[in-house]
């Protein structure tokens, strides 16, 4: 754990840099006070989340700024932040880390570049959510970072808003609404109806597929802290997992209680993982000689935050828990299904559930959507994950689907039972849960038959 300065002598520019399409962008540069190194001072971009700017403190109680001026600046880094385009108080239209975006980082990478006493050769970036999307964007697409940092993002974008084909339609309601309307570029504009609608075209498959990285992850070897929230119910566990298994250079995970809601965000926790992205950029972009990336590390905060953090070296080990349920019920529009286990030992789930089961529909129920959740010895529910998957193609022919949920990992206390909600909306199992909101029509309805989840935990948890 780094301790924070609480003041720095340092110099702070707040300027706009004019891109090549001739819109301003609004940035801030930080030097160090002192004499430079010879080859220039080692250098980072940071890149802030969706609807917010370089000075705003967004999901993780941070800001781009206030982390430089807290724990990048005093340890002999320059820093470039930015209001990303249509954010703050820069130019242009949003189109969510669209090339237009894409070349606004190059261009910014090279102003930093070109700027005194730099040393190109050791820039880093870290960028949060929709910043760290843009990140990983920017160096599968050539630029020369020596290492980087992502926080609480994707590497998939279809997987995270529209797994199994079918629209979390509250995630990305809640998303759209973090940028004025008037500001989108059109053809978002118009393909966020489309989402909405569920109308799976090719031109939004194209859209998410351009926003993705990792088919492109196989053998990357730039340096790579991952830093994920355990429950985070925009982007799960899974996103920087799967990253984490295809990388082959330097590469650490750390899994904790950031990110997007329900996470908690404990502002203690940001002290520490701050921590973990300065000695990452000593290691990787100052080159101080230390044994930090020798091993794949896989770091697992415990929940709530007790400053507790398991080290593995690769994936945790983990064993699966299967449960089975026999019978079968009607599912109607708004109705639902539900199947609940017996009492289970305190365990902490890690990795993707799956649930399988038998299934039919005279009527096309177009889509079907499962809950997780734990019930509390106390009677309190916990949504552990929620899933589902487009069905309009089934019939009345009864067959099994295969329903696999994001990965959030959830410690589950001793005592819980284990309850499945099957409906057409996540609102059905509570009116909190806003992840899936579109209905069917009111006519539908879908036989449910024998049902089976199996559920992967931590061989050993590590949360109390």
């Amino acid at each position: 754990m780094v301790a924070p300065h609480k003041a720095a002598d340092f110099a702070k520019l707040d300027t706009t840099v004019k891109m090549d399409d001739g819109v301003p962008i609004a940035v801030t540069y930080y030097t160090p006070s002192g004499t430079p190194p010879a080859t220039g001072w080692p250098a980072v971009m940071m890149l802030h989340g969706l609807g917010q700017t370089r000075n705003s403190f967004d999901i993780s109680n941070w800001s781009a700024n206030r982390v430089a001026e807290t724990y990048l600046v005093p340890n002999g880094y320059a820093v470039l932040t930015f209001d990303a385009r249509a954010h703050g108080q820069s130019g242009g239209l949003f189109s969510l880390d669209g090339p237009r975006e894409l070349q606004d980082t190059i261009n910014l990478f090279h102003w930093l570049m070109s700027r005194p006493n730099i040393d190109a050769n050791r820039i880093g970036a870290f960028g949060v959510s929709y910043g760290g999307g843009m990140v990983w964007l920017a160096t599968v697409y050539g630029v020369p970072f020596a290492a980087i940092a992502v926080a609480a993002t994707w590497t998939d974008l279809r997987e995270a808003l529209e797994p199994q084909g079918l629209v979390r339609s509250g995630v990305i309601v809640g998303f759209s609404q973090s940028i004025p309307q008037s500001r989108y570029d059109p053809t978002l504009a118009g393909l966020l109806q489309e989402m909405l609608s569920e109308h799976d075209t090719p031109a939004l498959r194209t859209f998410l597929a351009a926003r993705s990285v990792r088919p492109q992850l196989r053998g990357f070897n730039i340096p790579t802290l991952l830093l994920q929230g355990r429950r985070d119910f925009a982007f799960d566990a899974d996103q920087a997992l799967s990253a984490f298994k295809l990388l082959t250079g330097p590469k650490r995970l750390y899994f904790g209680n950031l990110g997007h809601a329900p996470a908690a965000n404990p502002p203690d926790e940001l002290q520490y993982y701050a921590g973990e992205v300065l000695h990452w950029f000593d290691r990787f972009v100052k080159r101080v000689p230390s044994t930090l990336g020798s091993r794949p590390n896989v770091l697992l905060a415990a929940d709530p935050w007790t400053r507790k953090v398991k080290s593995f070296v690769g994936i945790p080990p983990t064993r699966s828990l299967r449960f089975t349920f026999n019978g079968s019920a009607t599912l109607t529009a708004a109705g639902k299904v539900v199947r609940t286990t017996a009492s289970v030992p305190h365990i902490e789930t890690f990795g993707a559930p799956t649930v399988r089961l038998r299934i039919s529909t005279r009527t096309q129920y177009r889509h079907l959507v499962v809950v997780l959740t734990a019930v509390r010895p106390d009677g309190s529910e916990l949504v552990v994950t929620d899933g589902g998957a487009a069905t309009s193609t089934l019939g009345s022919k009864v067959r099994t689907i295969t329903l696999r949920l994001p990965d959030e990992i959830t410690s589950i206390p001793r005592g819980s039972r284990l309850r499945l909600t099957f409906a057409a909306t996540s609102t059905v199992q509570s009116i909190a849960n806003l992840v899936y909101l579109n209905s069917v029509p009111d006519a539908s309805t879908a036989l449910i038959g024998r049902v089976t989840l199996t559920l992967p935990v931590l061989r050993k948890p590590v949360s109390p």
